[in-house]
């Protein structure tokens, strides 16, 4: 393996380590990546002519400008209502609390509006997403194979904290505003106003929610 020998037919194929080992240099080099014969083999490997289609090919892919990733700038906490999965701006949630009893308020029976829920002995206005968006609470379906329990948001309400109950809680996300689609079929039923788009995330096909337009109705809710 003295570079003159085999050079150009892949002598390490032959009489080196992939071939019968009968390379006099071996007991010297111990491999061939060791040898000067490998190493002028590569160099003249790197220093071969380059065909002209080939040169044309990446010319042309270098050429083009680089693709402007797409980065997360906005986050929402991620839940579900009833069948419907829902995000909410992350901003806009304040805590999150076990499930809590709502207690009526006396002569107070708008759609959506629960009662008061004591969370963390404060008590705070309980209300319904579900009425507000047209969501059938009870049609929740089962879901077998993960831990899944209802529990509270805490939300702020152009400055009104409130407790919103959800049947299942799948964490924050960051995500792209531009990944936005158009409201698919699973989540046509809220009003225009109150989606920003749909996000696929997770095998999920969330319905993204305007935070404005869900905290000022939920606003009108406690005059």
């Amino acid at each position: 393996m003295n570079g003159t020998a085999y050079p150009e037919h892949g002598c390490w194929n032959r009489v080196g380590v992939a071939g019968d080992r009968s390379c006099a240099e071996l007991a010297r080099h111990a491999h061939c990546r060791n040898c000067p014969a490998y190493a002028e083999a590569a160099q003249r490997t790197m220093q071969r002519p380059v065909e002209p289609s080939y040169r044309a090919f990446w010319a042309e892919q270098l050429r083009q400008p680089p693709a402007q990733a797409q980065t997360g700038d906005a986050s929402a906490i991620v839940l579900r209502i009833g069948h419907e999965w829902l995000a909410l701006p992350s901003a806009m949630v304040l805590s999150v609390a076990p499930l809590a009893p709502a207690h009526r308020i006396p002569h107070r029976s708008a759609a959506g509006l629960l009662g008061v829920t004591n969370v963390g002995g404060r008590l705070l206005p309980a209300l319904s997403l579900a009425p507000l968006l047209g969501i059938d609470g009870a049609a929740a379906p089962e879901i077998c194979g993960r831990h899944v329990f209802a529990r509270l948001l805490i939300v702020d309400a152009n400055g009104q904290a409130c407790a919103v109950p959800v049947d299942e809680l799948h964490g924050m996300v960051r995500y792209a505003r531009a990944q936005l689609a158009a409201p698919a079929a699973t989540v046509e039923r809220p009003r225009p106003a109150h989606l920003d788009g749909v996000l696929a995330y997770d095998g999920l096909q969330v319905g993204v929610l305007n935070g404005e337009q869900v905290a000022a109705r939920l606003w009108e809710l406690l005059k």
